[in-house]
């Protein structure tokens, strides 16, 4: 087993749902101790379908792996003072839970990075704290919306829409790996930790704009709001003679070849396109020029003659024939790995290549209160003093 980059680094993981379970998963691929912190019944992810046993869905499969199990009634006495020793003993802590559930449970950030001044308290939340919709519930679709997402689908296609992923929740999730590997590195210089806040709302807006903050970056303005050319109605796969492709010739040498390859090199010359900017003023055209040609060879034949010029492109995949894919399963993406209950299944590892401090799987996921014991143990805990607490109901062990 290799030792990763966060050896050595406990996380008390005290979320739920796909957010915050898919950071400290990140954080546990990295070789953190990751500590999920599970009420007595778990959460969602854990209790959805399809499952082969109850607790283990396969949603929760590569989500939750690299992970221990602790569950725990943390509104019970003896269940908060379990809580406590293990943030005692933690490097951070990862919650997405409302404010006002952790100030009833004695867990919101003033109370515990008082308590532990050396803690990284990072609170994923629906909006930030200091404006009016603090309160506000959220999930993917409302941040979608929110965030102005929906609108530029709308603004393409004509009607708002979702992107068919959680969208939100997975790059919030990644900011917030990005923020606790930031403290980290802060505390590690600095001995300090602090308290860290990852809105959704205020970080998909920020994500959104990158690209679509133009000529408005400007006061005043210099141009329209978007990215013209993601925003076409035109912007599509492409039909070929056989299926769906992505062509996308971007520099002009990859304009040059594709006119010529479709028997107009005349257009080269074509005031339109000449230049990115103009293209980018006559992208509707452009992207029309482009799905007429595509039409007249196969998907083979473009791939073929695109990857000979170095023009990007793509065919469409069928996402669920993704193990099929020969790049894919040449670097060994997707894995068939048996977990000790749930027997065989898909191990989607961590895409990210290391050269000294490789990810790996570790530990598959956990069943619920797997880990209770054990972790009790390294607490301080006796063997009565766990029996007793798993009799009253303070902590629950599988």
């Amino acid at each position: 087993m290799n030792t990763g980059a966060l050896d050595g680094i406990r996380i008390v993981d005290l979320t739920t749902v796909l957010m915050g379970p898919l950071a400290t998963r990140m954080l546990g691929d990295h070789g953190a101790d990751v500590i999920r912190v599970e009420s007595p019944t778990g959460d969602s992810t854990r209790n959805g379908l399809p499952a082969r046993n109850q607790g283990m869905s396969g949603f929760s499969l590569n989500l939750q792996r690299n992970k221990r199990s602790l569950s725990i009634d943390l509104k019970s006495t003896h269940g908060h003072e379990v809580m406590m020793k293990l943030i005692a003993s933690a490097d951070a802590l990862v919650t997405n839970m409302r404010s006002q559930a952790l100030k009833r449970l004695g867990l919101d950030e003033q109370e515990l990075t008082t308590k532990f001044p050396e803690l990284i308290y990072c609170r994923a939340n629906g909006f930030g704290s200091g404006g009016p919709y603090r309160d506000k519930a959220a999930y993917d679709d409302a941040i979608q919306a929110a965030s102005g997402l929906s609108g530029l689908i709308g603004s393409a296609q004509g009607k708002p829409g979702y992107v068919p992923a959680v969208i939100a929740d997975k790059v919030t999730g990644l900011h917030i790996v990005q923020a606790v590997m930031a403290a980290l590195l802060f505390k590690e210089r600095t001995g300090k930790g602090q308290h860290i806040e990852v809105p959704m709302f205020e970080t998909m807006v920020t994500f959104n704009l990158v690209e679509h903050l133009r000529g408005p970056v400007f006061e005043p303005s210099e141009g329209p709001f978007g990215y013209e050319r993601l925003l076409s109605k035109s912007r599509n796969p492409v039909e070929t003679s056989d299926g769906f492709m992505c062509i996308l010739p971007y520099t002009d040498q990859n304009y040059k070849d594709f006119f010529t390859y479709i028997s107009s090199p005349e257009l080269a010359d074509d005031q339109r396109f000449q230049d990115h900017n103009s293209r980018i003023e006559h992208t509707d055209e452009l992207y029309q020029l482009i799905a007429d040609a595509a039409v007249e060879h196969t998907t083979q034949e473009w791939l073929d003659f695109c990857d000979e010029r170095s023009i990007p492109a793509a065919a469409v995949l069928d996402l669920k024939n993704v193990h099929l894919d020969p790049h894919l399963s040449e670097v060994n993406l997707m894995n068939l790995v048996k977990h000790p209950s749930e027997g065989m299944y898909k191990y989607v590892r961590d895409p990210v290549e290391y050269s000294e401090s490789p990810t790996e799987l570790r530990f598959h996921a956990p069943r619920l209160g797997e880990h209770t014991k054990e972790l009790l143990a390294e607490l301080g805990y006796d063997k009565k003093d766990i029996e007793e607490l798993i009799a009253n109901g303070a902590v629950v062990s599988e």
